[in-house]
């Protein structure tokens, strides 16, 4: 995946603060029933999965192939809610704190 010069100043962030993971994504999550907030969303899946050692290191922990895995975070992706439970739990985050 490409990353731009913001993209890696978040990744950074995501990287260095556990918390401001969580809100990270618990905000995008909020965000879902706006506009355009299913592709935000998987925009932050994809910061958050290369912030937490990339799609090769995240596909293993989770089990799932990796190019289904860089489909599924793509413009285009359609996870499923057990890819996504998945994907935020090899980042070291419960789904239950996304609601909380």
């Amino acid at each position: 995946m490409k990353f731009n010069e913001f993209d890696q100043t978040v990744i950074e962030m995501l990287q260095e603060d556990p918390a401001f993971a969580v809100e990270y994504i618990k905000g995008a999550f909020a965000g879902l029933d706006e506009q355009n907030g299913e592709v935000l969303f998987l925009l932050a899946l994809r910061r958050l999965v290369e912030a937490r050692g990339g799609v090769s290191k995240i596909a293993a922990e989770t089990k799932l192939n990796r190019e289904t895995l860089y489909r599924t975070l793509s413009a285009r992706g359609n996870p499923t809610i057990s890819t996504t439970k998945k994907i935020i739990n090899a980042a070291g985050i419960h789904f239950a704190e996304l609601t909380g």
